[in-house]
């Protein structure tokens, strides 16, 4: 057994729980979290950013000006969505393949990260089944 813990971008939500159930993934949990991953040090990236992020922006003053540099220099924490998933080991490649086909962008930053986890046992509350049955 395996935990995949798969950090998401929040517009990406809907799309990840959608292409899980439809292959078979028996559950998960989502979580709201906030965190940053690794800095972007491509100053073009960062500058393309920072002029699409304004013309987004509906006010035009230094507070929104700040906080999207804060958001470029990483200084200022970002929500992400967190599914934690419980698998069977043949079922994880399908799993790994679905989340970054679901989550890969041309944005060239930021898609999220995926980890996976070995499990030792897991235990179903309602029946006391331990191991891959509880899963």
């Amino acid at each position: 057994m395996k935990e995949i813990i798969a950090v998401i971008r929040m517009n990406k939500v809907s799309a990840t729980k959608k292409a899980l159930v439809e292959i078979g993934v028996a559950g998960f949990t989502a979580t709201k979290v906030m965190g940053r991953g690794r800095l972007v040090e491509d100053l073009s990236i960062i500058a393309e950013r920072r002029k699409t992020l304004l013309a987004l922006s509906k006010e035009d003053d230094a507070k929104t000006e700040k906080m999207i540099v804060q958001f470029l220099d990483g200084t200022r924490l970002f929500p992400r969505r967190m599914f934690t998933i419980l698998a069977h080991d043949e079922e994880v490649a399908k799993i790994i393949e679905t989340i970054i086909a679901v989550n890969r962008t041309d944005n060239k930053v930021g898609d999220g990260k995926i980890f996976i986890l070995p499990i030792s046992d897991a235990i179903r509350v309602r029946t006391g089944e331990t191991g891959d049955a509880a899963v």
